[in-house]
């Protein structure tokens, strides 16, 4: 597709092409990571810590947004806003030096908070895939940044847009992309952004789509705006589905899967719980307030959900509660809200005002292991770990860059 006079892309140094990404050990390359639940397994990172904190690599700008972090082949690609225009920024990853930056208009959006692109680049082969909040589905080439398609797929499939955009990232299935567009999901051919299925033009949910096996064949979970939907990944066939209604219509913390049971929890009241879907008739096992994640994920280790309980801008602390039961085992106040991750089975937290807590994942009590003040401003995305690089931002766009690797 023809892209119109305003999308542009600024090349300050192409770097040797890419023959393509293949995933490393430490490599993060899409949301939630290698396992898309929120773990890494590497072991290459310490915190043994100078007394005030990891040494600062570099600190870049990249305008404002709660895009996360991409990593692959010593690159580190995200997304923010400005000016009223997005630019997905390729960078160095040992530097911060720019590499590419492809821009395209997209309104910042602001409402009732800073704005900016929700989403996170996804790396696959030779590409890097991103849906801005707009609707804008790109397709760029991940070496150069040269584009190779562009649509808005949302105009294309007569999708109501949600009230505070897209947020969800791209998820690559065999040869296709499936994003959170519509009703419960579409999917695009990854080669040409050709429509494969859609799901009704209905306002989307925030999450990003989420692949399981359902009867030994490749799914996707998609949490829409009232409800969790299990599509089949090639056709988009509806094979079960589950009411989860939550004011404003804001789904947005990715379900969780263990097994034939899954976790979904929203913010502004509604709580969390766990669904069994044996057989494809979800029944509820548990649900109540012990666990309400707004935005950011939950983490599941050894049967044990890791998370930031509450809402944004107000009450919020970091928890831990039984899979099984919903039992809250503990809670820690200091990071109020905030995101993380786990690596090689410790939780890595970045606090709301740019605290970074390092702890251990155990229901025993809340352990600290390292923590340091790394970032100012608001902090509301999820932090990413990559050969011993530890990638923080800000709702404005600071980017920094810690050494956390083990010497």
């Amino acid at each position: 597709m023809k892209r119109p006079l305003l999308f542009s892309i600024h090349a300050l140094a192409l770097g040797a092409l890419f023959a393509s990404i293949p995933a490393g050990a430490s490599d993060w390359m899409h949301w939630r990571g290698p396992n898309y639940n929120g773990t890494s397994p590497e072991k290459s990172w310490t915190t043994d810590w100078p007394k005030e904190g990891p040494k600062q690599l570099w600190k870049a700008s990249v305008g404002t947004g709660f895009s996360s972090f991409a990593v692959a082949q010593g690159r580190v690609y995200t997304v923010g806003n400005t000016a009223d225009t997005d630019t997905l920024f390729c960078l160095d990853a040992k530097t911060g030096k720019e590499i590419w930056a492809y821009k395209y208009p997209c309104k910042l959006d602001a409402l009732y908070y800073e704005g900016g692109p929700g989403g996170t680049p996804t790396l696959e082969g030779k590409e890097v895939y991103f849906l801005s909040k707009r609707g804008d589905l790109l397709c760029l080439d991940a070496a150069t940044g040269h584009e190779k398609w562009i649509k808005n797929i949302a105009t294309e499939v007569a999708a109501k847009m949600p009230t505070w955009g897209y947020a969800g990232s791209v998820l690559v299935q065999g040869t296709n992309l499936i994003v959170n567009v519509g009703s419960h999901g579409v999917a695009v051919e990854k080669a040409t952004g050709k429509v494969v299925w859609k799901t009704g033009g209905d306002e989307a949910g925030y999450a990003t789509p989420v692949p399981v096996r359902l009867n030994n064949k490749p799914a996707v979970a998609i949490f829409a705006k009232d409800s969790l939907v299990a599509v089949e990944a090639k056709d988009g066939k509806e094979l079960w589905s589950t009411s989860w209604k939550t004011q404003y219509d804001v789904n947005a913390a990715d379900p969780i899967f263990n097994g034939e049971r899954v976790f979904l929890s929203s913010g502004y009241g509604t709580g969390g719980g766990v669904i069994d879907f044996h057989g494809g008739k979800p029944v509820v096992v548990w649900k109540s307030k012990t666990m309400h994640t707004q935005f950011g994920p939950c983490v599941l280790v050894n049967g044990y959900l890791y998370g930031i309980s509450g809402n944004a801008g107000g009450d919020a602390d970091l928890r831990c509660v039984e899979f099984s039961t919903g039992e809250l085992k503990w809670k820690e106040a200091s990071p109020k809200y905030g995101a993380m991750i786990v690596v090689d089975g410790k939780l890595v937290v970045i606090g709301e005002k740019g605290e970074l807590i390092i702890a251990e994942a155990t229901p025993e009590a809340f352990k600290p292991l390292a923590r340091a003040q790394v970032l100012g401003g608001k902090c509301w995305t999820a932090p990413v770990l990559s050969d011993g690089r530890l990638f923080v931002r800000n709702a404005k766009g600071d980017v920094v860059c810690l050494d956390v690797s083990a010497k």
